[in-house]
């Protein structure tokens, strides 16, 4: 069951990532045509930061697991 709600989690993060990404290329693609609202450059800044907090977070646990 543990290992279940593993894969389940794992699969929605991937989701959440994909989705982060197309968002993310999306407002920059916007950006080169008009100026970003300020909702938009909002969370085009919070999809930006989540991108770089899930790879830096991602690099510490993998290098966690090799040197641990």
């Amino acid at each position: 069951m543990v290992s279940l709600l593993e894969n389940i989690f794992q699969i929605s993060a991937v989701i959440l990532l994909i989705c982060a990404v197309y968002y993310y290329r999306h407002f920059k693609k916007i950006k080169r045509e008009r100026k970003l609202t300020s909702f938009e450059f909002s969370i085009y800044m919070i999809t930006r930061i989540a991108l770089f907090l899930c790879a830096g977070s991602y690099i510490l646990l993998f290098l966690d697991r090799n040197f641990g």
